[in-house]
This record gives structure tokens, C-alpha cells and sequence, in this order.
């Protein structure tokens, strides 16, 4: 699976992806991630992505020209499932729409930064508009690498154990049961018995029992459907 990030701050993307499950992905020939540095497709001398906004107002917004050349470079080497724009205004992200992304064969992904990118960005290109909450960062840039994590954990071949992602908190519209590991006793502390039974059939149903009462508990709107 392709991902290709633009984004004005390259820099801050460097850490997220050369680490742990996302930088294996990477090693296993799984999933390829490319950052493309937006001000390498400025159309003027000083390499300025962004303008005063029409109208006044505070802030800056990206300019359309940057953006327009470096996706229309990108899409005429590759055919993209969506074009993303990571927004505080956009759907929000969940474990369905990640499970929906992971089966994608290239995305591309747009970071905004200062005060947004011109609308018309969003109008001529972007096909998916994405939010990780309600809250405002200062770029797409964080935003994206949380997204990606999410998709590419689930690409088969990725996980050590299979079976993990598919036991995720929110696979089953429900939050994960506790886990536990050794010891069994810490300072009076026991993990439950049932744990230790070695009973299959009562194990799992225990989690979903506890997994269904913890979302009770902390997320009753994932049960109101």
C-alpha cells in the first residue's frame, strides 16, 4: 500500500514513520510512504506556499498553485483510491473508516497548516476530508501520522499475530476487555481467575463481558445503534 504525504514541515513526519510496526511494514515491502516537501513545488523565488487571506482577516492561507502542481506531478505517475485532506471540519476517523482505508491501494494525504488552504484545493482535488477530534493542532502533519499507524497495523502481514488488530478496541464496536500478564499475584494484586482457567469458550466470553460493560461505562454512544 502507497501513501503520499504533502505536507510544508517534512521534518516533523521523519519520527513517526522510523520506528516500530510502521518502519517494519516499510522493511517487509508492505507499505511505502512518501513525504513530499510542499515548497519544492512553489512557483515563485522565495519558495512561499501560503498568501494573505481575501477579504482580511488574521492569519495566512496555502496557496492553491503549490498544491495544484504537486498532486498533478503525483497523479500522473499513480492512480489514487482517495485524496485526504486532514481538517478539523472533515468526518472523524474511526476504527471503520481505518478498516475502510486499509484495503485502499494508494492514498494520498494534504497537511494544512497556518490558517487553512484555499477552498478551492478542497473543491478540485480532495475526495475525503478527515478529522482525528474536535480540536484544532497546528497542521495536518500529526493528524496524518495517527491516521496512517491506524490503517497500516491493519494490513495483513503487518502484525506479528494476526489475530491482534481484529481484537482492537472498536473492531467490535466495543472497547477491549483488560489484559494481563505476569506476575498472577503482584502484592495481593491477582489477575482473575477465569484468566488462568485455561477455558477457552469462558475466557472470551468473559472479555465480552467485560469489554461490554467497560463501554457502558466510558462509551455508552458506541451502543446507542
Amino acid at each position: 500500500m502507497r501513501f503520499d504525504i504533502i505536507t510544508v514541515l517534512p521534518g516533523l513526519l521523519e519520527s513517526p514513520f522510523a520506528h516500530s510496526i510502521l518502519l517494519r511494514a516499510q522493511k517487509k515491502g508492505i507499505a511505502e510512504i512518501f513525504v513530499h516537501n510542499l515548497r519544492d513545488y512553489a512557483t515563485n523565488k522565495q519558495k512561499s506556499v501560503d498568501d494573505y487571506p481575501y477579504g482580511g482577516g488574521s492569519g495566512m492561507v496555502m496557496s492553491i498553485e503549490p498544491f495544484a502542481k504537486c498532486i498533478e506531478t503525483l497523479k500522473s505517475a499513480h492512480q489514487y483510491d482517495d485524496i485526504i485532506f486532514m481538517s478539523p471540519d472533515g468526518e472523524t476517523f474511526n476504527q471503520a473508516i481505518a478498516n475502510e482505508f486499509s484495503v485502499k491501494k494508494n492514498l494520498m494525504i494534504l497537511c494544512g497548516h497556518y490558517k487553512g488552504i484555499d477552498q478551492r484545493i478542497r473543491d478540485l482535488f480532495v475526495t475525503r476530508e478527515i478529522s482525528i477530534g474536535d480540536y484544532v493542532l497546528s497542521g495536518g502533519e500529526l493528524p496524518a501520522a495517527v491516521m496512517v499507524d491506524a490503517i497500516i497495523r491493519l494490513i495483513p502481514g503487518v502484525l506479528n499475530d494476526e489475530t491482534s488488530a481484529l481484537s482492537d478496541s472498536f473492531q467490535g464496536e466495543l472497547l477491549d476487555a483488560p489484559v494481563y500478564t505476569r506476575p498472577a499475584d503482584w502484592k495481593g494484586h491477582k489477575v482473575p481467575d477465569i484468566l488462568l482457567s485455561g477455558h477457552e469458550a469462558k475466557i472470551n466470553e468473559w472479555r465480552y463481558e467485560q469489554a461490554l460493560a467497560r463501554t457502558l461505562k466510558r462509551r455508552p454512544d458506541l451502543l446507542e445503534d
